[in-house]
């Protein structure tokens, strides 16, 4: 398979990471990027030299597809760790792991590891990681999101493969167009970890009016695009998901919980357009490559990589597809800048700094009149029209 020039940099950009002493690289790739493709290109390399290689997923969801997609891309030889899957063969060269079974196993004799998603930061990883009769054995962590606290302490480089803006320039990525509709009152809900306490998040968000605009809006600006809704905890979605079906939108719920069996049959529905609306907590942020042209963000977030990776689940580009609408009832887009603007350079090594002073790009300004959202220095809103009358702030 051809690989983009940029792909074939950052291949370049590993092996010399490993070269000049690092074990432990970590490539950020966004959504769009070709993350699989990248990986099953290493692993071919590896391969050719006669090494046997473990790519480690954090969720069992992944399992399967990361094995269609290597298969797609000419790796054969492949074994599954997980539970009792139906490709267990410890015998094959490339395991493909569940960071859940390896922590209950004997972990795999291999001369190399890939670990897929490596922002989430399973202790068992760090252990492994950092073992002593591991330390020689090289690491290469993908993520779209390598912004996790404390990273640097255990990854130990950061190479950045391309970045959002030029995907979308590329056309490799979607360009996007964010309305915001409604600002919640987020008052008195706590932070917790460095982001909202979801408790309060939830009663805060589940308030009727907020709830009936999320599905009004949807009615006006919506399209009927097919659409994915981030929601803040299962009563959340469960109560957007009604409003929807009660309004005549075929909306549908997914959780955590739900199996693995009906997650296929609600993606397959959506897919062929008998559902529009999928409500989910937390299980579409990865992994998930439906067309979607709308994104509802009706979860608050202070984490940059939690609304990048909602946010991503948008931008993959389909046929007849010019821009993935947002609308955006929860604030984020106001509170931490378009995700294009969204950028880091240095794994963040877990030591307390004060307040970070955003020196990239302003935040963007909201037109008053269509509530879109547009870049900061702009005189006149794209989407309707108007002029800005005063010196900064919201167009008016």
């Amino acid at each position: 398979m051809n690989l983009r020039e940029y792909q074939t940099n950052t291949i370049d950009n590993i092996r010399t990471s490993l070269q000049s002493g690092h074990k432990r690289p970590v490539v950020c790739l966004p959504t769009g990027a070709g993350k699989t493709v990248i990986a099953a290109a290493i692993i071919r390399m590896a391969r050719d030299r006669h090494k046997r290689v473990a790519f480690v997923v954090p969720s069992l969801t992944l399992i399967d597809q990361t094995v269609s997609r290597f298969e797609s891309n000419g790796i054969w030889e492949i074994g599954v760790m997980q539970a009792s899957h139906e490709m267990t063969d410890p015998n094959m060269p490339v395991q493909v792991c569940s960071v859940q079974t390896l922590a209950r196993r004997k972990v795999p004799n291999v001369d190399l590891v890939i670990i897929d998603e490596c922002h989430v930061q399973f202790k068992f990883l760090i252990k492994w990681m950092q073992s002593e009769e591991w330390k020689d054995i090289p690491f290469i962590g993908l993520s779209a999101t390598p912004w996790a606290k404390g990273m640097g302490k255990v990854w130990d480089d950061l190479i950045i493969a391309t970045t959002m803006d030029d995907l979308i320039s590329m056309g490799h990525l979607s360009n996007f167009r964010v309305f915001a509709p409604a600002h919640p009152d987020l008052t008195g809900v706590k932070t917790v970890a460095g982001d909202y306490d979801l408790k309060g998040l939830s009663e805060a968000m589940r308030r009727g009016a907020l709830v009936a605009d999320t599905v009004s809006t949807w009615m006006e600006k919506g399209e009927n695009r097919p659409t994915v809704c981030f929601a803040v905890d299962r009563a959340h979605a469960k109560a957007i998901q009604q409003r929807f079906s009660e309004s005549g939108i075929a909306a549908e719920y997914m959780d955590a919980y739900t199996e693995m069996d009906e997650r296929k049959e609600i993606i397959g529905r959506f897919s062929n357009g008998d559902t529009r609306i999928l409500c989910n907590v937390g299980v579409l942020t990865t992994g998930f490559d439906a067309d979607v042209r709308c994104i509802i963000l009706a979860r608050p977030t202070k984490s940059e990589m939690l609304y990048v990776q909602m946010i991503g689940r948008g931008l993959r580009p389909a046929d007849g597809k010019d821009h993935c609408l947002i609308l955006d009832h929860s604030d984020t887009t106001i509170r931490l800048g378009f995700v294009t603007d969204i950028e880091h350079v240095v794994l963040d090594d877990g030591s307390k700094r004060g307040p970070v002073e955003r020196d990239a790009k302003p935040l963007p300004k909201e037109c008053r009149r269509c509530t879109f959202l547009m870049p900061p220095k702009s005189r006149k809103c794209p989407a309707c029209g108007y002029e800005l009358t005063g010196g900064g702030g919201s167009v008016e």
